[in-house]
């Protein structure tokens, strides 16, 4: 699945998407590890980011605050200052989105629906 631009790879990233964007975190792990096992390179980097923030959300959903922390700041760690335009993500707003989280966590200040981290599509 090296060819980013298959449908295959485009439907695989796009289910992925959509499970995370759902909040179907374990789920989501799942199908994002399927396409970081045959990926190189930044876009190896900027997924398993991804898989690291779903599992944190699953450790935060399961009051593992520790664990959510720690995941996450990995997460955001591979993800930043990288670049993709064929995963079509916009990776500048979901690392923003990132920071104010693992900021609200450190600080332990309270969560709200706008702090679920979300993937959105950019266009090309």
């Amino acid at each position: 699945m090296n060819d980013l631009t298959s449908k295959r790879f485009k439907d695989s990233l796009q289910e992925a998407i959509d499970l995370f964007n759902n909040q179907k975190w374990y789920e989501a792990h799942d199908a994002f590890e399927d396409i970081w096992n045959d990926l190189v390179g930044d876009e190896r980097q900027i997924v398993q980011g991804i898989l690291q923030v779903s599992v944190s959300q699953f450790h935060l959903n399961k009051g593992n605050l520790n664990g959510a922390m720690i995941l996450l700041g990995e997460g955001l760690g591979r993800i930043k200052n990288k670049v993709s335009e064929d995963l079509e993500i916009d990776l500048i707003l979901f690392c923003s989105s990132l920071e104010s989280l693992l900021n609200k966590l450190h600080t332990k200040s309270s969560l709200n629906q706008s702090d679920v981290p979300f993937l959105k599509k950019i266009k090309r």
